[in-house]
């Protein structure tokens, strides 16, 4: 862990660059910027004293996906990757501050996936007669994919990673096993826990026990769930529900994390690495609904929407759960 200074304006790390540290603002501020230094320059978070920001490449050790610049003279704590856990171990309830920055993100994320995915399902039932309003929100996430030119890859090495460790390894917090159909949470709840499966398969569900109910993803031993209810107490956006006899689930709650950490590290660090790869592919997903827009903008300025982005907007749509 290293002190470092930077005046205002110096780039700390730029976009694209591979990352293995992260930083905590001891003084002054820093700015977070996509297509930095270009014409469509865009400055996506200004972050304060304390804050943290890179963490994402020093868990995943990925290309920093965003250009981070001294916004006044600032000085940070570099943390590298092999350092993180001797960090936790002098500034444990740093963990969840940790957990807090990338649980943020994943929350509005989430949310502008949301209106970019409502902005298409929009198009396909406006047609070519699209009142104004659409017509702006469809030049705005234009903007949104030509400004952020490296959407996040998911490897299969950083797959592999996730699964590599057992989950019911080493110290637990509250153990429970239950019987198949039971309902863990429903939607809409507010949640203050997460859930890791040490055995056993659970599936959540849109509209659960209604006409519209839908499966959509099935979890299966040593899968995390439900950890933005845990960092930010918010309503769970489906039903989880235990798909057989004997699911044994671990219920983690924020405040177990600290003497989670001084029992069993890895599990904390296998919880970072969750909820950073839950980040990355849903950034891959944002990226991909804009790039349609971007795609039906382009065709709109050159004469009109062809056959065969009529059909991926159709397709995009139909595969849609509201």
């Amino acid at each position: 862990m290293t002190e470092k200074q930077f005046k205002k304006g110096e780039v700390i790390f730029r976009e694209g660059d591979r990352g293995d540290t992260l930083y905590q603002i001891k003084d002054g501020a820093v700015a977070i910027f996509a297509a930095y230094g270009e014409a469509d320059e865009k400055c996506l978070v200004e972050l304060g004293k304390d804050k943290f920001f890179g963490e994402m490449a020093a868990i995943e050790a990925y290309p920093r996906s965003a250009t981070a610049v001294a916004k006044d003279d600032v000085t940070v704590l570099e943390i590298g990757c092999d350092e993180v856990g001797d960090y936790f171990k002098t500034e444990p309830d740093r963990v969840m501050d940790i957990m807090k920055s990338l649980g943020g993100r994943l929350r509005d994320l989430t949310a502008d996936y949301g209106e970019v995915s409502a902005t298409i399902k929009e198009l396909g039932i406006a047609g070519k007669e699209k009142a104004q309003s659409l017509v702006d929100k469809i030049k705005k996430f234009a903007g949104v994919y030509r400004t952020s030119k490296n959407a996040d890859a998911i490897s299969q090495e950083s797959l592999r990673k996730l699964s590599q460790s057992g989950h019911s390894e080493g110290y637990s917090t509250k153990v429970e096993t239950y019987k198949k159909g039971t309902v863990i949470f429903k939607e809409g709840e507010t949640g203050d826990c997460m859930y890791d499966i040490h055995f056993g398969s659970v599936g959540i569900y849109k509209g659960y026990g209604t006409a519209e109910e839908k499966l959509i993803a099935k979890l299966s031993t040593d899968e995390f769930f439900g950890e933005l209810g845990m960092i930010e107490n918010v309503k769970r956006s489906g039903t989880a529900v235990v798909l057989e006899d004997d699911t044994t689930l671990e219920v983690i709650t924020a405040a177990d994390l600290k003497g989670l950490f001084s029992q069993n590290p890895p599990k904390v660090e296998m919880i970072l690495e969750h909820v950073s790869y839950r980040l990355r592919k849903l950034t891959k997903e944002y990226m991909s609904a804009c790039g349609i827009l971007s795609r039906v903008e382009d065709a709109e300025e050159k004469g009109g929407v062809g056959d065969d982005l009529q059909n991926e907007v159709k397709d995009y749509t139909e595969n849609l759960y509201d």
